[in-house]
């Protein structure tokens, strides 16, 4: 066995990180087409946590490694819990992903529509940050006729959870429906608004977050985009990691 204060043969470790089989590695080393640490290695040298590991002048990645980001339409009923113990209706085992991911936030099992999830828990401490006022919008129906009146109070902020809901866009769609921007993710927010008003919400869907734009039929999932993801990247560039 070889322990990892002692390294990994070169051979080994490029077949590990699924690059080629240990047969090409050692045809690789033997042709000096290999560096570790700028360095040509002998057939038997061994590679240590933190070393640059190069193939033709071209770092060595680990596929499995690479950070994971899905869009996926949350169906009615699922959970956005990782407790595939405790919850049978979550979301981890509905989606099915190959590699171990989490849900950016929540949507509330009577709920539909975007969520996000990734394997990359920097950007999700970022996202979350609810000082970085990123937008989420939703369409939501309620149970009676709205007016301007209930338009107003929802937008200038409702007294929930021990708080004043934050300033939001609201604007009416119909009889019933209307279309709303949140800057904060209070548990159970747009209900509980609603609620406070002697309103009771029948359909809530959410259709953005930050730039990313709900585009899927219910249930399916995508990767995100390059363009997506810079534009996520740039949004959350001045926000804390912790």
């Amino acid at each position: 066995m070889e322990s990892e204060s002692q390294g990994i043969r070169i051979n080994k470790y490029l077949s590990e990180m699924g690059y080629c089989s240990r047969r090409k590695a050692d045809e690789l080393i033997e042709a000096r087409r290999v560096t570790i640490n700028g360095k040509v290695p002998e057939m038997g040298t061994r590679v240590h946590e933190g070393d640059d590991v190069r193939v033709d002048g071209k770092p060595i990645q680990d596929e499995n490694e690479k950070p994971v980001y899905l869009a996926f339409h949350k169906p009615v009923g699922i959970v956005c819990t990782t407790d595939t113990k405790r919850e049978k209706n979550n979301i981890i085992d509905y989606i099915k992903y190959p590699k171990r991911i989490f849900p950016i936030g929540r949507l509330d099992k009577p709920s539909e529509g975007l969520i996000l999830l990734t394997s990359d828990g920097d950007i999700v401490n970022k996202i979350l940050r609810a000082r970085n006022h990123h937008e989420k919008e939703y369409i939501v129906s309620v149970n009676k006729p709205i007016n301007g009146e209930f338009v107003k109070k929802m937008s200038n902020g409702v007294p929930i959870l021990d708080t004043i809901t934050r300033k939001c866009f609201v604007e009416q769609t119909g009889r019933c429906t209307f279309r709303i921007i949140l800057t904060q993710g209070l548990n159970r927010q747009i209900r509980r608004m609603c609620e406070h008003l002697g309103y009771e919400v029948t359909t809530l869907k959410r259709v953005r977050i930050m730039n990313i734009l709900l585009d899927l039929p219910v249930g399916k999932w995508r990767h995100l985009s390059l363009k997506e993801l810079e534009d996520i990247q740039a949004m959350v560039s001045d926000s804390s990691k912790v």
